[in-house]
């Protein structure tokens, strides 16, 4: 009698192989930021160490490798948040937050003319991790609400569109500064009279 076949879990990765992969994106990010989207599959791997058949076997092509940089980025927001909401008071987890935020916001604008040379265009990529932001800011701002700390009426992704229209605005080099200073302007402004 045939066993039937039994439900594939996915397995964890190989440390040495989680090891090459965080490496290989570490270094993209560099090499993307300096050379953009034409930065060279070759000089990425020699950068990282690792063969070329290494870099291919995790990201077969360039698309792929640049949406796993932009999704790692993202990932931190996601890491952050459940740290944060973890070890923090709930107003000080949300501010923590946002000021992780704007360095999403500031590795966003290096690699974003890279992105924006996909093959198939970043809409895919944004619209996977824009749900990604919008959970972790909610999640944030429910248990600053719930522990009154936040308003109910106040919209977290207001005040994430209010930080990104600093950047977006600010052609100077300083605008990340502003932008975590206007963080506690936001939030003392949206906390209950």
């Amino acid at each position: 009698m045939k066993k039937s076949a039994a439900k594939k879990t996915a397995r964890k990765p190989r440390a040495d192989a989680q090891r090459n992969r965080e490496r290989i994106l570490g270094v993209a990010k560099l090499v993307f930021t300096r050379r953009g989207a034409e930065a060279s599959m070759e000089e990425i791997a020699r950068r990282a160490k690792i063969g070329p058949g290494t870099l291919y076997r995790h990201f077969p092509t360039r698309d792929d490798l640049l949406a796993a940089v932009y999704i790692g980025e993202v990932e931190k927001l996601a890491e952050a948040q459940r740290k944060f909401s973890s070890e923090l008071p709930s107003i000080e987890a949300l501010r923590a937050w946002m000021l992780v935020f704007i360095d999403y916001i500031a590795a966003k604008k290096i690699i974003a003319p890279a992105l924006n040379a996909m093959t198939c265009g970043p809409s895919q990529v944004y619209q996977q991790t824009t749900r990604v932001m919008e959970e972790a800011a909610n999640a944030l701002a429910r248990r600053a609400i719930a522990s009154r700390d936040l308003r109910p009426d106040v919209d977290p992704m207001d005040m994430l569109r209010a930080i990104y229209g600093i950047s977006s605005a600010g052609s100077t080099d300083d605008w990340p500064e502003k932008a975590r200073r206007f963080v506690d302007i936001l939030i003392q402004g949206s906390r209950p009279q």
